[in-house]
């Protein structure tokens, strides 16, 4: 179009849909388009609209402002909600124009000052630029001549006429004889009224869009006005007073900003939902009395202060975090922040920012863990001790009457995470079998300064076998030092705790470890962000270089699949391996445009995110290689979850929706499973077999069945199984 390149001309278009839907806090193109249409209701106002948030989004362009927050609509929605305004509220003309043009302008200075400002606090700006820029323009208008109020509206029936004729007008009064209560009427055109359409049928349209865009959000909103609509009646207060300008939209977009969309839904925020309701009725009912003798509407005035309120408070909480919980990536749908921010949870810990692995190399078992029956008590109840043991089970050879007689003896312990050396205690002999140094507790050890808060201490270490120095920095799974028998030990092993302090003494906290293996009795089982227990045989992950290769996908690479679909033609499938503006790796699919986030480490491989075509080969892959070991261990079994958002049955879905602040009775599951194994001189083939199975209610609603078969550093072959569909991928030079 005219020379602008395909995808800057796409997000110009962003911008504008965006900036209509962005006042319900989405994205949802669908929705956009619908509240755009409502707005033309009115076709003065509609155009006004359209004009102030092109005016805005060039302008923002024009300066060089974020080209990402131009296309969410963020310079935008403020712009077009002074352009409704304007444009309901005067009559049409050059200098209307002007005024339009220059308040749009106007606005998007306000929206980034307002930006700066409150973001500083990690606050939404919200509507304050729009009603900042609405009331200077309404007091600067009635000093300009050539400006007339608009008569548009005063007779409704004219003016449907002119447009429509006698259909629209018998349109209009079926609409109004339909027998809704008050409360329903009113709620209808307070939803109207946010874009400043006060029809009924206007308001209708807002609700069928919202519940397209969200379920959860359509029922905060009938929460919100609905509680309100009560609260007015039990105190007694002017029910009309949610009528005059339908400023009851307040409580309907402060339900939705706080029980949804900055809050992760759930029973916490649908109640402070109906807790803030008084609140805002009281700034409405005082704000109303202060504004009305300047002839000021308050607009969106609750809102704005009792959001921006909310949200700031909660920032000083000392506990309950949960109760509610603040998003904390947001995604724009109050259903995709629950379902995510549920799967991470479920698939990792919140509070660990460090990942942190076991401090030795190969299988150790677990002597005496957190609550221990020996040492590891109160303050220092959340310690691990580790020893090794020998073919027969024992934990030494011989007699075990010596330090050597013991497996564990003189072995490499390693650094659990990246650090500094904090401290360093050494010189200290080896205890002589059954003996115990109570004068010197903790032996010979290092302290590691992991992050701030974290640090992990490493004991009983062999006298003049520590290989670091203090101040100085370890790579994980660099040596330390080596184990040995010094202090409060009676036997050698490793003590290893994690605590807040840098202290040789200090308590312990409660932090998990973020992978390793358990050896069961049938076979091996992947642990990630999880604690040992006792007698528990475990190891860190040991890479196989034929899985690090087939699953080392770095930015710039590509992937190409030849793809068998139900026995059809075959068809080639590329993939390009990216990385995106924060440095999140994602592989791209060039055909169907879809798009999953993933991270490696070098021994685990997992997805993160995915969006886009759910019959692509690449959301195949996603649920097949949800996670991966790196390291092969016959029969070793994974299993994780999988988020909702990405792959729930639409239709179960919709009625999941309403209930998932609630209760979640879907359920997506992962297991993995590793096969078998041939080694030759250089390279490995495995074969592993994954299942995604969707449950409702406890019951298997749909399957899928995988098979990986990994030759060398490249993926074979992925096959894809399930109830009408058979997809055989080979991986081929690209």
């Amino acid at each position: 179009m005219s020379g602008i390149p395909e995808k800057q001309h796409t997000t110009f278009v962003d911008g504008i849909l965006n900036s209509y839907s962005m006042i319900f806090f989405s994205m949802h193109k669908v929705f956009a388009s619908i509240l755009l249409f409502i707005t033309f209701f009115d076709w003065i106002a509609g155009i006004s609209g359209l004009i102030s948030v092109i005016t805005a989004n060039l302008a923002a362009q024009f300066i060089g402002f974020n080209k990402s927050k131009i296309a969410h609509g963020y310079y935008g929605f403020n712009a077009l909600l002074v352009g409704l305004g304007i444009g309901i509220s005067y009559q049409p003309g050059i200098s209307f124009l002007l005024v339009l043009v220059f308040a749009a302008l106007f606005t998007l200075f306000l929206t980034v000052w307002f930006e700066g400002v409150l973001g500083k606090y990690y606050l939404p700006y919200l509507s304050w630029p729009f009603l900042f820029g609405i009331w200077m323009v309404s007091l600067a208008t009635r000093q300009f001549s050539e400006i007339h109020l608009s008569e548009r509206g005063l007779f409704m029936i004219n003016d449907l006429y002119f447009f429509g004729g006698i259909p629209l007008v018998d349109v209009y009064h079926w609409f109004s004889s339909l027998p809704f209560y008050e409360a329903v009427i009113i709620y209808f055109r307070s939803l109207g009224a946010i874009f400043f359409q006060y029809t009924l049928f206007a308001g209708i349209i807002v609700a069928v869009g919202l519940l397209i865009y969200s379920r959860i959000a359509f029922l905060l909103s009938l929460i919100g006005f609905f509680t309100a609509y009560f609260y007015y009646m039990l105190i007694g207060a002017n029910i009309y007073e949610l009528t005059y300008g339908y400023i009851g939209f307040n409580f309907i977009l402060t339900a939705i900003a706080i029980g949804g969309f900055f809050v992760v839904p759930s029973k916490y925020s649908f109640l402070w939902v109906i807790l803030l309701t008084p609140i805002i009725s009281i700034i409405i009912t005082s704000s109303t009395a202060f504004f009305m003798p300047l002839q000021l509407s308050i607009y969106s005035l609750a809102f704005n202060v009792v959001v921006v309120l909310f949200l700031y408070i909660l920032k000083f909480r000392e506990r309950n975090f949960e109760k509610p919980e603040l998003v904390v990536y947001q995604q724009f749908s109050p259903e995709i922040n629950l379902y995510s921010q549920t799967n991470y949870k479920t698939r990792f810990d919140v509070n660990v920012n460090t990942a942190v692995i076991l401090p030795f190399l190969g299988d150790w078992t677990v002597s005496q863990g957190h609550n221990g029956t020996l040492t590891h008590r109160e303050e220092w109840q959340h310690a691990w001790d580790f020893e090794m043991l020998g073919d027969d089970g024992e934990k030494y050879k011989n007699l075990g009457n010596t330090v050597e007689d013991y497996y564990c003896y003189n072995k490499p312990v390693t650094a659990p995470a990246d650090g500094f050396i904090q401290e360093i205690q050494d010189g200290i002999e080896d205890n002589v079998i059954g003996q115990i140094d109570f004068d010197r507790n903790w032996g010979n050890t290092v302290i590691i300064k992991h992050d701030e808060k974290l640090y992990c201490k490493l004991s009983h270490l062999k006298k003049g076998t520590i290989k670091v120095v203090k101040g100085g920095w370890v790579n994980r799974g660099e040596i330390v030092a080596y184990s040995g028998n010094s202090g409060r030990s009676p036997y050698p092993h490793i003590h290893f705790q994690l605590q807040s302090d840098p202290f040789i003494g200090s308590k312990t906290i409660d932090y998990p470890l973020a992978k390793y293996i358990l050896k069961t009795d049938e076979g091996f089982e992947l642990k990630t962000f999880s604690r040992p227990g006792k007698d528990e045989l475990i190891n860190n992950i040991a890479k196989n270089d034929s899985l690090f290769k087939a699953f080392n996908f770095i930015p710039g690479q590509s992937v190409l699949f030849e793809v068998e679909t139900n026995g059809g033609p075959k068809e080639l499938v590329k993939w390009e391996i990216k990385i995106d503006i924060v440095k999140n790796t994602f592989i791209e699919c060039s055909k169907s445009g879809s798009k999953a986030w993933f991270r490696n480490d070098g021994t685990l491989f997992y997805f993160s995110h995915f969006e886009g075509n759910r019959k692509s080969l690449l959301f195949y892959f996603y649920l097949g290689a949800y996670k991966m070991s790196l390291g092969f261990y016959k029969n070793l079994i994974i299993t994780d979850s999988y988020p909702l958002a990405v792959v729930g049955n639409n239709l179960m879905m919709f009625w999941q929706d309403f209930m998932a602040p609630f209760h979640i009775f879907i359920k997506a599951d992962y297991r993995m499973n590793y096969l078998k194994m041939e080694d030759d001189l250089s390279t490995s083939t495995i074969l592993m077999q994954s299942l995604a199975t969707m449950k409702v209610s406890g019951r298997t609603r749909q399957k899928y069945d995988f098979e990986l078969f990994i030759d060398g550093p490249r993926i074979r072959r992925f096959d894809v199984k399930t109830e009408g569909l058979h997809i055989l991928a080979r991986e081929i030079e690209s």
